[in-house]
């Protein structure tokens, strides 16, 4: 890797049906989980203590849903269950 932010905000591709709203909900969802990491990290090392952390994961978690629903994905979009 050459540059700083390509080690830091890793972005893997998209492998599902591609539409403009599911390429949108799936930057949203990774950029969700790198905050995660880092909340995550940020706790385990004492930075900020537990109930900060749950509220900052309470509160990116409520701004992914929104994002969804803004998105309009829904479940009847979802892919069957695999047998």
């Amino acid at each position: 890797m050459t540059n700083k932010d390509e080690f830091l905000y890793t972005y893997r591709p998209y492998h599902g049906e591609v539409k403009p709203e599911n390429l949108a909900f799936n930057a949203n969802l990774q950029e969700f989980a790198q905050r995660i990491s880092y909340i995550c990290s940020l706790e385990t090392n004492g930075k900020i203590d537990s109930d900060q952390a749950y509220q900052q994961i309470k509160d990116i978690w409520k701004g992914l849903k929104r994002s969804k629903e803004q998105l309009g994905i829904s479940k009847d979009q979802e892919r069957p269950p695999e047998e």
